[in-house]
């Protein structure tokens, strides 16, 4: 479903630019301030661009993670940047207004499909961010709140302000956020429900693949799971992040031994062949709901039902693997 990316398009080179930052964009990490302001340069590219201090706020040096203020002054140096990229298909950029659960003002909550990144980049054109601009430019200022595998299903939240990112970013960090995935695991589940606190440590190979792996150098996290239903030889488990680390519940529970079924980077290849041979042909694992209060004090929870193909293998899949075990 994924479109990767040609790599063609034209360039330009920009010059030396002051911008002054307003009221809705304070908050804003300056290196994802910059990767807006400086499009189809390369993540490295901007880091470097911080490192040798060619970026000025205020007059002065900051590190990747200084969160702009309001009025302060943004010198951006000249840089190369590409453009001209072909834009992505309408069909699938129309398919993505079929899958809104929610819109108001601040808010857009969507039901994202397997198979689609959240954003372009590493080598992939168009991510959900892309292609909803492109369906509606009115969303040109469209920000994901959190992030979910390309592998994963289900609930998505992105913001239409920078006021409702800043606000949604804060419940994340302060842990009011409540989030729900659905997933089958291999093996009978025997550890009721449990807390995963285990460090995660993010890992680049070559190419930018991120590798998550179990390491005390790492960052802590947290999940909570539960069991949903046992089929014997699979697992449904209910998990809830704590924290939101990188592949966070993927690596998690290969880390107890019941790695997610269809995983072909954390999971087991032999039982992967086996249960794709009976209908499983990604990773089951799916953002079934999300939960948050607004900046109104409304409580909001959105849901998303379990995709056809997983629903298809719990009900069929399963029974022809256990009968040919």
């Amino acid at each position: 479903m994924q479109e990767k990316s040609s790599g063609e398009g034209e360039t330009r080179v920009t010059g030396v630019r002051k911008v002054t930052v307003d009221a809705d964009r304070a908050g804003q990490r300056i290196d994802n301030f910059l990767r807006g302001e400086l499009p189809g340069v390369p993540k490295g590219r901007v880091y470097r661009l911080l490192r040798r201090g060619e970026v000025r706020v205020n007059g002065g040096r900051v590190r990747a993670e200084y969160r702009l203020q309001d009025g302060d002054v943004v010198r951006v140096p000249p840089a190369l940047i590409r453009s001209g990229a072909p834009p992505p298909p309408d069909k699938l950029a129309a398919s993505m207004l079929d899958r809104v659960l929610y819109e108001d003002k601040r808010l857009l909550v969507i039901d994202k499909p397997t198979g689609v990144a959240v954003h372009g980049g590493s080598g992939i054109s168009h991510g959900v961010i892309e292609l909803l601009r492109h369906a509606r430019p009115d969303l040109r200022d469209l920000s994901l709140v959190h992030r979910i595998d390309r592998e994963t299903s289900g609930c998505l939240v992105m913001a239409k302000r920078r006021s409702a990112l800043r606000d949604l970013h804060k419940r994340f960090r302060e842990g009011q956020v409540e989030k729900n995935y659905l997933a089958l695991v291999i093996g009978d589940w025997q550890y009721g429900e449990q807390l995963i606190d285990v460090p995660l440590l993010v890992q680049n190979r070559r190419g930018g693949e991120r590798h998550v792996i179990v390491s005390n150098n790492g960052k802590q996290a947290q999940t909570r799971v539960s069991l949903s239903r046992t089929y014997g030889i699979y697992s449904l488990m209910q998990c809830s992040p704590v924290t939101g680390r990188t592949h966070q519940v993927r690596v998690h529970l290969a880390h107890t031994g019941h790695p997610i079924a269809g995983d072909e980077r954390y999971g087991d290849e032999e039982a992967n062949r086996t249960a794709k041979k009976f209908g499983l042909a990604r990773l089951f694992l799916h953002a079934q709901s999300i939960a948050f209060v607004d900046d109104s004090g409304n409580d909001l929870h959105f849901t998303s039902p379990l995709p056809d193909d997983l629903e298809r293998f719990l009900t069929i899949g399963i029974i022809e693997a256990r009968r040919n075990r």
